[in-house]
């Protein structure tokens, strides 16, 4: 079972209302705002090597491959 895959516990202790209050309040995963989880690329998904920069919500992939057609020049 996954950290955010919690169901499976909910419906075991269903009929348990002690068990089921301290289960939600202790063990059910939290809504984070700022997590690197939420930090996708809006054109393929990826959560690893995000750019924010400038807006740009961009994996480090697929800005290399738009990066010369937004503007940005390589040096070498």
């Amino acid at each position: 079972m996954t950290t955010t895959d919690h169901s499976k516990v909910l419906q075991q202790i269903r009929g348990k209302p002690g068990k089921m209050a301290k289960y939600k309040k202790y063990s059910i995963p939290k809504d984070r705002p700022q997590s690197d989880l939420k930090k996708k690329c809006v054109r393929c998904g990826r959560t690893g090597g995000h750019i924010s920069k400038y807006g740009l919500h961009l994996c480090r992939q697929c800005f290399r491959d738009v990066a010369t057609k937004i503007g940005f020049k390589k040096y070498n």
